[in-house]
């Protein structure tokens, strides 16, 4: 039969110092070697699950770094692509000044350029064309001045073909029998172009009335040309209108030096009736009116048509026509009239590019001669002759479009092209705030702090940059203006880039500092301090063996005992 071993008091004390001292060493042990005083619930729940509730944020916290990470590169894209659109954006301002330029240089060139893109045509003749007053064997004079001053003339008979063999055909006619004053193109844009090659204004009319053979007005405006055209009077005793169109070099239609009967220089205050007005070789270019006689002026815009009468009268002088013109609530919004004594000229400039065409009507009761030199400084180009008791019309138009300006243009145009290109490819991973998309950046692990970083659209459209014509300094303003515009708005939201990137960056390093702080939390409560527990170590072992020594020293009184034996 077996019994328990009997230990004594001293012996049992001893025995459960040392068991607690060995649990105490294998505590300390955990602890040294895992780092953590708190590695289990069961070791301090309080500090446990704080220590995990901290963690959890941290690593929230942490992934969320990842996605203001990408907003930032998507910021940055953007950025990116504002610097490079700001530069194509000055780069067009730079197109524009030079259109500015070349559009004041340009001043004494005359230009007729068409609206209808007629590459695609195959016969001019036929068609639309042909049912709009265009037929094989219709003509139509072209009319302009020599070096010398005199007027020169010649017939061109449209030919089946298209519209570059028209051109071709204006320009080879003018190369063989002149001296090359007047060419003809087909543009890129294969719009019809007629031009003076000396930069002198030139007319273009329909043969004589009653053939039909004459290119009418709406054939005219089949190629294009309409705007440049109005039906004029050349009633000379008889019923005669044709379509024509004076061309003028520049924005001012100015007459040539005029002179009294008497050989001293017209001023401004001298009458009309009753007057013979000469020019400087003595010839008269001003005769025959007399009392109720009427000098009609007319414009012509896309709006529609403005006219207003003078009816002369005994006193009627140049200066009551500058008058009549200029006090005109429309029409002295359009063209400005002046008269210079010092030279005996009378000028109208065209002060609006909305205007297409201005008129000058010549309606006597007597025989009346206005043959002043409108629209050629020689003189010769256009003169007014009135039969008693009928009506003489000439129109002006007034053009700068220049081929240099059509070059300008179309870099414009490229330009404008790339700008939506290059939106398009400042995206960054399907995002592109150039474009209309925006970009939401959350600081938070359950996102109730966010920043939206708004997108716009900065296409040639978004922008209201719409494409170039340079045809007239107001088109020229208008991409000035488009282009100021436009510069402005991508600058504006290059700086709200700029903050909003400073905005997150900011967040960013927030986060970075918030995550080190509750990981650094989390330690506090269950990070065991490694020279504490070594220390601990050290002194669990040291009483580890001295409890042995007492356990040995306990035991001793029995050991006494057996040596009795």
């Amino acid at each position: 039969m077996s019994s328990d071993v009997v230990l004594t008091s001293a012996l049992r004390s001893n025995l459960l110092s040392l068991q607690s001292t060995q649990r105490l060493i294998d505590d300390t042990q955990l602890r040294l070697a895992t780092g953590l005083k708190v590695n289990s619930a069961l070791d301090n729940p309080q500090n446990f699950f704080t220590a995990q509730s901290l963690n959890n944020r941290a690593s929230d916290l942490g992934r969320l770094l990842d996605g203001i990470g990408q907003s930032i590169r998507t910021i940055e894209a953007a950025d990116n692509g504002v610097t490079a659109l700001t530069n194509l954006i000055e780069q067009s301002q730079s197109i524009v000044q030079s259109a500015r330029d070349t559009l004041a240089a340009s001043e004494g060139e005359a230009r007729a350029v068409g609206t209808v893109d007629l590459s695609d045509v195959a016969d001019i003749t036929a068609g639309t064309f042909g049912a709009a007053g265009i037929t094989a064997a219709d003509t139509f004079n072209i009319v302009t001045t020599d070096s010398n001053g005199d007027q020169i003339s010649e017939t061109i008979t449209v030919a089946a073909g298209t519209a570059a063999s028209l051109a071709a055909q204006i320009t080879d006619v003018f190369a063989d029998n002149r001296n090359g004053e007047i060419t003809a193109t087909v543009t890129d844009e294969g719009f019809l172009s007629i031009e003076s090659a000396d930069g002198q204004s030139f007319r273009i009319v329909d043969s004589d009335v009653g053939s039909g053979t004459e290119v009418t007005l709406a054939g005219f405006q089949a190629l294009g040309l309409g705007d440049f055209f109005q039906v004029e009077d050349f009633n000379n005793g008889g019923a005669d209108t044709r379509a024509a169109a004076t061309i003028v070099a520049g924005n001012n239609l100015q007459s040539i030096s005029l002179f009294e009967n008497s050989g001293d220089l017209l001023e401004a205050g001298d009458v009309i009736v009753g007057s013979t007005i000469l020019d400087a070789d003595g010839n008269t270019v001003i005769s025959g009116f007399v009392a109720n006689d009427d000098l009609t002026f007319e414009t012509v815009t896309d709006a529609g048509t403005t006219t207003v009468a003078l009816n002369l009268t005994a006193t009627t002088s140049f200066q009551d026509i500058v008058d009549t013109i200029n006090q005109d609530a429309t029409i002295g919004e359009l063209v400005e009239a002046s008269f210079d004594s010092s030279t005996g000229q009378l000028s109208i400039t065209s002060i609006s590019d909305t205007l297409n065409t201005f008129g000058v009507t010549v309606d006597t009761v007597g025989a009346g001669t206005f043959d002043i030199g409108l629209g050629d400084p020689g003189g010769n180009l256009d003169p007014i002759n009135a039969a008693a008791g009928v009506s003489e019309e000439r129109v002006f138009s007034f053009n700068n479009s220049t081929e240099a300006l059509d070059a300008l243009a179309a870099d414009y145009n490229t330009l404008r092209g790339q700008i939506d290109t290059l939106v398009n490819d400042a995206q960054y991973r399907g995002v592109n705030l150039l474009n209309g998309d925006d970009l939401t950046t959350f600081f938070n692990e359950n996102n109730t702090s966010s920043l939206e970083t708004t997108g716009a659209t900065f296409t040639a459209n978004g922008l209201s940059i719409t494409e170039a014509t340079f045809r007239s300094s107001t088109d020229i303003e208008l991409s000035a203006t488009q282009a100021r515009d436009a510069l402005e708005s991508v600058r504006a939201f290059g700086s709200t880039l700029a903050n909003n990137l400073s905005i997150i960056q900011t967040r960013r390093d927030f986060t970075e500092q918030t995550i080190n702080t509750l990981n650094a939390g989390a330690d506090d409560l269950v990070v065991a301090d490694q020279n504490e527990e070594g220390a601990n170590l050290l002194a669990l072992q040291t009483r580890q063996s001295l409890g042995v020594t007492s356990l040995s020293l306990a035991s001793q009184s029995q050991q006494s005992v057996l040596r009795l034996f």
